[in-house]
């Protein structure tokens, strides 16, 4: 008797599964978001990375991948990079760049540190897809951030290097313009701070611009879809 059941119950899920995927018979809608959304672009620190009070432009590039879980909320994996070189002020030096004047050239008050700064972030996206093209957004991201400074002395051109790295937050948000189904122009302004040279913190500024690749559900062709006349 058990066995008539089982083997009854089996064959009504399979009648219910191929009910399901009958030709003619209307399939679920997919979901009106994008599931995948691939983002690289230029992006511009503004940031004071050595805590002299000195702000510093470093150019760079920032790239990301977002996986929507439902219209009004994503969760992203980002990376960027930063790359100039910052003017500290006599006097703000910290060590190990000693002060001027044995690194500022003669007759200025600053001197050049060649600068790198790296993040990796993870977090969340707020989306708030009302408009068809427009879609604002805010984020929250933590992860890690590095710091590289290299100077060299006036005098006898010794290589001096300050490495530190620590916790990075970003916070801010965004709008995507789209472009088509597929591509939206999008651009963010976000406050950055980093921890690179505990326990002072740099508060710095970025803003990027770039490209979002969108993945996009594709409607089923359905029986009443084959055979509609042309028009």
């Amino acid at each position: 008797m058990r066995k008539t059941l089982g083997w009854l119950a089996a064959v009504v899920a399979l009648s219910v599964m191929s009910w399901a995927q009958l030709p003619g018979e209307n399939p679920q809608p997919g979901p009106k978001f994008p599931r995948t959304e691939i983002f690289g672009g230029y992006s511009y620190g503004l940031t004071d990375l050595f805590n002299s009070g000195y702000r510093t432009g470093l150019n760079g590039w920032n790239a990301s991948l977002g996986l929507n879980a439902a219209p009004w909320l994503g969760f992203v994996i980002e990376g960027s990079g930063y790359y100039g070189t910052s003017k500290i002020p006599r006097g703000a030096a910290q060590a190990p760049f000693p002060n001027c004047p044995s690194f500022c050239p003669a007759g200025t008050d600053t001197f050049n540190v060649n600068t790198t700064l790296y993040n990796y972030m993870f977090g969340a996206q707020f989306p708030y897809r009302k408009w068809e093209r427009l879609t604002p957004f805010g984020e929250a991201l933590f992860g890690h951030s590095g710091i590289r400074g290299e100077a060299r002395s006036v005098p006898d051109g010794t290589l001096f290097a300050r490495v530190g790295t620590g916790l990075g937050l970003i916070g801010g948000g965004g709008v995507d313009y789209g472009i088509s189904p597929h591509l939206a122009l999008r651009f963010k302004a976000e406050y950055m701070q980093t921890r690179g040279f505990k326990p002072l913190k740099q508060d710095n500024v970025r803003f990027s611009i770039g490209i979002v690749f969108r993945s996009v559900h594709k409607k089923k062709r359905t029986l009443e879809d084959e055979t509609a006349p042309e028009p």
